[in-house]
């Protein structure tokens, strides 16, 4: 049986948090290639630190020649990203930001167990084993603690850009400590938060007064209270951000981009990754799967395991967990999904129309929870396999 009272914390990260700097780049290059050609291959990391930032990995595109010309656009797509950040500092800045570029073709060895031949489909591009969670205690189907940890930093991102909160710096970090009752998120324990400000002069308490208007618009009414306590910048100063305070590198926030522990993850990242390789893409259908499930009503929790063979078209395994929340058997699921749903790389990618320039957006504040937009972004969140689903069971 699930239980039913205990409190769960969860972290966020801004856009403008090294590691999201570099998970930002390495979608911005993935979203250019794939709007050259919708079907190329694409392995891209990028490092970042002080006055500098590397990128490497791998290209397939059909025609090889196009790789040279391409690689001309890559120092204006990491500038682009990192003036959309908000990054002017004296040793992290778009324009002056030193760019090595090692970006080169891909693997023929890797290419021949992807690539569809004769009667071969398309196979997996690695091995591996990738989670899909969904809960009923948001209306996003999401876990409470990690999604309004983001929302918090997406509004504070809001603020700095328009105007409303200049003083604040694109670096910051969240984390909320959720108190639950019969299952419910009902208040918040404490709130962790520290952001990059522009004014040396500024204390922890300065800073608590510019955030909290907006940190209270965001939460749900009733979850802040007296016994809420607030730790706000709790070391001070925070004057030196982003990748001069820190260096960032691709695909090391994979907690935060996903549930915020809050369900297992199969360690895959997903930024800079084309969507052949199912570490992305194949998380992108166990989530979708899960919140089709939950939308069904047939179930107030699932998790979605899927499995992969490199080079193997379809899934080696396919496993549900309702956690005791079911209202039919999970085994029923399990053998409704692939009856509903065509989970080789390829159906993947042609059920949710994957092969389109919408990753970008997914670099910060979580790649679930998102609403689904009229351009195919975010099409993972949909829920348009709930009735069909229900029907099959």
């Amino acid at each position: 049986m699930s239980r039913k009272n205990y409190i769960f914390t969860s972290e966020s990260v801004s856009e403008g948090h090294p590691d999201k700097v570099c998970d930002r780049i390495s979608d911005a290059v993935l979203d250019a290639l794939i709007a050259e050609e919708p079907e190329a291959r694409v392995a891209c990391e990028t490092f970042a630190t002080t006055d500098r930032v590397v990128i490497g990995g791998e290209i397939g595109l059909s025609d090889q020649q196009k790789l040279h010309g391409y690689m001309e656009h890559v120092d204006r797509i990491v500038r682009d990203c990192i003036r959309d950040i908000g990054y002017e500092q004296e040793k992290f800045h778009h324009e002056t930001v030193e760019i090595t570029n090692l970006l080169h073709e891909q693997s023929a060895h890797i290419a021949q167990g992807v690539n569809a031949a004769g009667n071969k489909d398309e196979g997996a591009g690695d091995q591996g084993i990738m989670f899909g969670y969904a809960v009923n205690e948001t209306p996003e189907l999401m876990p409470a603690p990690i999604l309004y940890a983001h929302k918090i930093l997406k509004r504070l991102a809001e603020a700095r850009k328009s105007g409303e909160a200049p003083v604040l710096g694109p670096d910051a970090k969240s984390q909320l400590t959720v108190r639950y009752e019969d299952g419910i998120p009902v208040e918040l324990a404490s709130l962790v938060l520290s952001t990059q400000h522009l004014d040396e002069t500024m204390t922890s308490e300065d800073v608590r007064e510019v955030v909290a208007p907006f940190i209270r618009e965001v939460l749900p009414e009733g979850w802040l209270r007296d016994t809420t306590k607030w730790w706000v910048n709790p070391t001070g100063k925070f004057v030196i951000g982003g990748p001069d305070g820190d260096a960032g590198l691709t695909g090391r926030k994979i907690i935060v981009d996903t549930y915020g522990g809050a369900a297992p993850h199969g360690g895959g990242a997903f930024s800079g990754k084309d969507p052949t390789k199912v570490d992305r893409s194949a998380a992108y259908a166990a989530r979708y799967l899960a919140k089709n499930v939950v939308a069904a009503g047939l179930a107030h929790r699932c998790t979605i395991q899927l499995s992969y063979a490199i080079g193997v078209s379809e899934p080696l395994s396919i496993y549900c967990n309702t956690d005791g929340t079911g209202t039919v058997d999970e085994a029923l699921i399990e053998a409704a999904i692939p009856k509903l749903m065509d989970l080789t790389p390829r159906g993947i990618r042609t059920h949710l129309d994957l092969n389109r320039p919408i990753y970008e957006r997914t670099a910060a504040y979580g790649h679930f929870g998102r609403a689904p937009e009229a351009d195919g972004g975010f099409s993972w969140e949909r829920t348009d396999l709930a009735e069909a689903l229900a029907a099959a069971i």
